[in-house]
């Protein structure tokens, strides 16, 4: 009795005082995360659930890798089933003995036991892919190993503490109880009292590992098993292809942009400490995967530590718990240098693809920084994330898709660039360029406004009318700067053109009239620019009475259809060339006939697909051609890699690594296509590019599905 209740007492103390520590230490992040801007949260809760549940229970995300998937499923089940148990064995201890009144108890201790053997397996294949297959985007160290010695230490104390208990209770073996069985069996010569001691011992270390990871996980990657679900259900309700706009008549506003990483909103804060650190998101960054300086991954828990740092000194609260444990400063890792560092060589990639380059700078440069810096001193710009990161990335999105705590990494780098375009004026020259051209003639080259109709004249046997010579038009065929301007590009504009004529869609264009639609400016930081373009167009859309609009250009329909909404464009269909052509061929209206013998492979723009979740219209269109063998690249659909164009890298060279195009064309022609098609000007000029990059334009051609259509409707 008097041992009960010594035991009781120290069983209070202990878990009292680990629990304190726990709620203290995600207290003080709740503290961090409030330096933030506001975020609308209630309105981010409302509607759906069904995808809260199945990426939370279902697992979605990450089955999207089918092995590590299965592996996380058996952990995450197997830790709910065994939380019941853990409770069970609590009550073991504090009764000796006793145990929770469930019915079918003895069904409930082997359900306990397989769980045990499962986790363990589990775990033993996680430590095989960071260890055994070495998997590039997971880190190795001790700190990664840490969980590992947490679950298999913790699993061991469960089973051995049921083993040790059936020899102090001298319980009969059990098939139903397997793992303890064959303990107790192992042990048999040992007396009562030597059993009850041995499963005491054991209890205890079973709640004071389970205690130590309770506090170990919000101080670690693994405080997204409490604030991914969270993540995941405060999710972006809007299409994911809007970004947020900013209030640029506010005459508060100090600075626009994210120059301060308190300029972030709370949502985006919830982010970093989301963050699993699982690489998922490097591994399929076009930037990443080609020697650049950008890691999604290093990005958000760069971000994040450096608000650990400062959250720790603007509200004097640690971080840390107990504090002896962690050394001064925490984890710091900041102070990126400026350039690729010698040692980290594209060259010594192998592949098609490699982030290894990438993960070297990343390490090399990790915690580079004067010791004891003052974190409120650090400039976010520059101490922390290096302009040659923030202008690495394509905005692609593909980091996002495969995220399984649902991170937002896009909407962040915009952020950096809005506050280094509209605060700083910092632009890469080529850039800037291409900014002030569309500023002054409404396209990237600077070419006279007048010259923008000048295509029509091109176009074989028909008269391409604008729309105040067809003002009863149906669609207003929005050509943009591409389409109009660039050479190769003008060629999808006419086959467009002629195919819509013969369709018998009653069709206009803006002709001069028409400006850019300001996906560069925005995806470049400059949002005034953007603003000012929009609220433009959307004039000239209501003035001549637009209803729907198509467009060959992803980048354009993605703007008009998710992000024009916002500053009044209401009422107007937004179309897709490719979803009109597919639309077209299943009424009937237009008739692929002739035969286009030819292997192809489709790439998958990432504002088409990614964006706007158009995948089978395209491939619905080459699939109606007489003749064509289409082939899948291995990197399709909703994981293609992006063609390097999108975020205004279009109009910027690219800095150290491997060019983009040129790694996506090696893609493609590892399926031995005749042709490389897409359904975005940006795409094919950078394939095409690609193609002679390869020295291979003369075998392997590349066409818009507009031009191989064209091809076998006349």
């Amino acid at each position: 009795m008097v041992w009960q209740i010594i035991n009781l007492a120290l069983f209070l103390a202990v878990t009292g005082w680990g629990i304190y520590l726990f709620c203290r230490v995600v207290y003080h992040r709740y503290l961090y995360l409030k330096l933030g801007q506001p975020s609308d949260f209630r309105q981010r809760l409302k509607g759906g659930w069904s995808e809260f549940l199945a990426q939370v229970f279902g697992q979605k995300k990450l089955l999207k890798d089918r092995k590590s998937g299965i592996m996380h499923f058996v952990i995450f089940y197997g830790f709910i089933i065994l939380q019941f148990g853990a409770i069970d064995l609590i009550v073991k201890g504090l009764t000796e003995g006793g145990h929770l009144p469930l019915p079918a108890y003895d069904v409930f201790g082997l359900l306990q036991e397989l769980t045990v053997l499962l986790i363990l397996i589990a775990m033993g294949y996680a430590a095989y892919r960071r260890y055994g297959e070495k998997l590039p985007r997971l880190k190795r160290g001790w700190k990664p190993s840490l969980v590992v010695f947490f679950i298999y230490s913790l699993m061991f104390s469960v089973v051995l503490s049921l083993g040790f208990e059936r020899l102090w209770l001298d319980l009969e073996p059990s098939a139903l109880a397997p793992a303890s069985s064959l303990i107790a069996a192992a042990f048999s010569g040992l007396s009562a009292l030597a059993a009850k001691i041995l499963f005491y011992v054991f209890w205890w270390l079973h709640l004071l590992i389970l205690l130590s990871f309770l506090v170990y996980v919000p101080q670690s990657k693994h405080f997204h098993l409490i604030t991914a679900p969270i993540n995941i259900g405060l999710r972006r309700r809007e299409p994911v292809g809007r970004l947020k706009s900013l209030d640029l008549e506010d005459e508060e506003a100090e600075s626009f942009g994210a120059g301060k990483i308190e300029e972030f909103t709370q949502k985006q804060m919830l982010d970093f400490y989301a963050c699993v650190e699982c690489g998922r998101c490097t591994n399929v960054c076009p930037a990443s995967n080609t020697g650049k300086a950008l890691s999604p991954m290093h990005l958000i828990t760069k971000l994040r530590d450096h608000l650990t740092e400062k959250g720790t000194a603007i509200t004097e609260k640690s971080p840390w718990a107990p504090e002896f444990a962690f050394a001064p400063g925490g984890l710091s890792t900041h102070g990126m240098t400026g350039e690729m560092t010698p040692g980290v060589n594209w060259n010594d990639s192998v592949g098609i693809t490699d982030i290894r380059p990438t993960l070297n700078w990343q390490k090399e440069t990790w915690g580079k920084r004067e010791q004891g810096a003052d974190p409120v001193s650090l400039e976010l710009i520059g101490d922390v994330m290096t302009e040659e990161e923030i202008w690495s990335c394509t905005t692609c999105r593909n980091c996002e898709d495969q995220c399984p705590v649902g991170n937002e990494h896009v909407d962040k780098i915009i952020d950096l660039r809005r506050h280094l375009v509209l605060m700083q004026g910092s632009v890469p020259q080529e850039g800037q360029r291409a900014l002030t051209n569309i500023e002054r003639q409404g396209n990237p080259w600077g070419i006279s406004r007048n010259d923008r109709a000048k295509w029509t004249g091109e176009v074989e046997g028909i008269t391409v009318p604008t729309v105040k010579e067809n003002p009863e038009f149906e669609y207003l065929f929005f050509v943009g700067s591409m389409g109009s301007y660039d050479l190769r590009s003008r060629k999808v504009s006419r086959a467009f053109a002629r195919l819509l004529k013969e369709s018998g869609v009653s069709f206009a264009i803006l002709g001069n009239e028409e400006k850019n639609s300001g996906d560069t400016p925005r995806r470049m930081g400059n949002e005034l620019l953007f603003q000012q373009l929009c609220l433009e167009n959307i004039e000239t859309f209501r003035k001549y009475g637009v209803r729907k609009i198509v467009t060959a250009c992803p980048h354009t329909f993605n703007t008009f259809k998710n992000e024009y909404p916002e500053f009044g464009l209401e009422g107007v269909e937004v179309w897709h060339h490719s979803q009109l052509l597919d639309r077209l061929i299943t009424e009937g209206r237009l008739t692929p006939k002739h035969e286009v013998k030819e292997r192809i492979t489709y790439h998958d723009s990432c504002y088409l697909g990614r964006y706007n979740d158009v995948y089978d219209q395209p491939r619905n269109v080459l699939k109606a051609i007489p003749g064509v063998e289409l082939v899948e690249m291995e990197r399709a659909r909703e994981n293609a890699m992006c063609c390097g164009a999108g975020g205004g890298m279009m109009w910027m060279e690219e800095t150290g690594g491997k060019r983009v195009n040129l790694a996506r064309t090696e893609q493609a022609l590892e399926v031995k296509p005749t042709v490389i098609s897409s359904a975005c000007p940006y795409c094919l000029t950078m394939l095409e590019d690609g193609t002679k990059m390869k020295e291979v334009e003369d075998q392997v051609q590349a066409r818009d599905i507009a031009e191989l259509l064209e091809m076998s409707v006349f």
